[in-house]
């Protein structure tokens, strides 16, 4: 009877817990990752990642997304952080809560505003957006920001149900798309 006793013993429990916990949080992480490439894929007729373009101090600026939409361009600064964000349109710094920690980054919003007017210098004519993208995860429960959006919000305002009319559109906005890939490379 002691022998069955000990066979029950849970020390494998906390093993076994530990590695179902780290295969949900990377599960979870693919999951949020595999949405925005879904929604990405619907929203963009092209796109670049990690594109450099001049800025206006004759310096360089990253861009995280470059999308080719049916409204224009639309420059993505993507923020992957887990728990409750504070932050609002005029501090300086914002704050995320979670369970595991508290940690303050800059303001996002002005480096978008950068990033805006570097494209916006070199493609006068196109509509430029910008959004601060937050992924799953994220939660703002004393209100959003301008500019900021989760993944389904940046499908439902920049997701196009006629695909061909769209289409229609992005054809016009191509030659600045084009001459855009080629300030990115150096080549204009």
């Amino acid at each position: 009877m002691a022998e069955v006793l000990n066979s029950a013993n849970p020390a494998w429990l906390l093993p076994v817990l530990l590695v179902l916990l780290v295969v949900w949080f990377i599960y979870r992480r693919r999951a949020g990752g595999d949405h925005l490439q879904r929604v990405l894929k619907e929203i963009a007729f092209a796109r670049i990642e990690g594109l450099v373009v001049p800025d206006s101090d004759g310096g360089e600026i990253q861009v995280d997304y470059l999308l080719l939409t049916s409204q224009g361009l639309l420059i993505l600064h993507v923020k992957d952080v887990q728990g409750v964000v504070f932050g609002s349109d005029k501090m300086q710094d914002w704050t995320v809560i979670s369970k595991e920690r508290r940690f303050t980054f800059s303001n996002p919003q002005p480096a978008l505003y950068d990033r805006i007017a570097a494209v916006k210098q070199i493609v006068r004519q196109v509509p430029v957006e910008g959004r601060v993208l937050f992924l799953d995860g994220a939660e703002f429960t004393k209100g959003v920001p301008s500019m900021v959006c989760t993944v389904d919000e940046l499908l439902e305002e920049f997701g196009e149900k006629d695909r061909a009319a769209a289409q229609r559109k992005v054809e016009a906005f191509k030659p600045h798309w084009e001459l855009l890939q080629k300030h990115a490379l150096g080549e204009a």
